[in-house]
């Protein structure tokens, strides 16, 4: 990404993390902490693993600050792979025994602080260690968090049938920011399986209107990115919410794609399922 692209999404993703920050604080304070969220967790559950993941990138954004609040989380940081994800979030879920809404959104708030405080005038580029040995930029690790609470808060409006807005823009720093961030950074174990890895190359080129163009590819179980060039498999065109959802679960490929929200075309089309089994996140 060119430096004035990057200076740009830094200054987005800060401003991001705090509007989204203080609707989704908001949110927990209009609705029934006891409703379910999602089939597993209620909604004070889903604000505790918000609040957890907080928590912990304010102390990996600030190694001076004070330590990690919950030790057993940063004990399993290390051997964490996408599909082993839930149990680090249950572990968080249990460590973090708060549960009342107000206090957490106030614990949420002073994160956030904590974290535009540690990376104000910092180096957005900076690599900040993170899960199963992968590496982030401190701007990707922002841009996480803003997806997390993205993600949660429409999970929470949903069930409440509270108001909870998602814009593209933000969606997008997501994809940008972390996503290619962490690829190109290096994403340790987190993509480890105990499947055959397919052999080959499966290059896919992502467009959208709030995204430079890029291309992920896959060669032999490794992923790489790469500038657009000729030698591309598949086109995805793609609204970053959408995209985002379809990641993460909560909005299945086929409706994305009837809906225009996720266009697929080019030489090979049919590898992208095969491309997505590995690049993949937890749902």
């Amino acid at each position: 990404m060119e430096t004035a692209v990057y200076s740009a999404r830094w200054l987005a993703v800060r401003r991001a993390v705090g509007a989204v920050g203080d609707r989704f604080a908001d949110l927990l304070l209009a609705v029934p902490p006891h409703a379910m969220a999602t089939a597993d967790w209620t909604v004070a559950d889903t604000a505790a693993h918000v609040v957890a993941i907080s928590e912990s990138y304010a102390a990996m954004l600030d190694p001076a600050g004070p330590a990690p609040p919950i030790s057993a989380l940063h004990d399993m940081m290390g051997d964490v792979t996408v599909d082993t994800v839930a149990d680090l979030n249950e572990v968080g879920l249990r460590d973090l025994a708060e549960r009342d809404p107000r206090a957490l959104a106030d614990r949420l708030r002073a994160d956030i602080a904590a974290m535009l405080r540690a990376t104000d005038g910092t180096d957005p580029g900076r690599p900040i260690d993170w899960l199963g040995g992968s590496r982030v930029p401190a701007a990707g690790v922002l841009a996480h968090l803003v997806n997390e609470m993205q993600i949660h808060g429409r999970d929470i409006a949903r069930a409440t049938g509270a108001r909870w807005e998602v814009s593209a823009a933000d969606a997008a720093l997501f994809f940008e920011l972390f996503l290619l961030g962490v690829t190109r950074y290096g994403y340790g174990r987190l993509l480890d399986w105990d499947r055959l890895e397919r052999r080959g190359r499966i290059a896919v080129e992502f467009r959208s209107r709030h995204t430079e163009p890029a291309v992920m590819v896959l060669t032999d179980g490794l992923v790489t990115v790469e500038k657009p060039g000729p030698n591309v498999d598949v086109k995805l065109h793609f609204d970053p919410v959408a995209l985002n959802l379809v990641l993460f679960g909560r909005l299945s490929r086929t409706r994305a794609a009837l809906t225009g929200r996720i266009m697929v075309w080019g030489r090979r089309p049919w590898l992208l399922p095969a491309f997505l089994r590995k690049v993949r996140l937890p749902s």
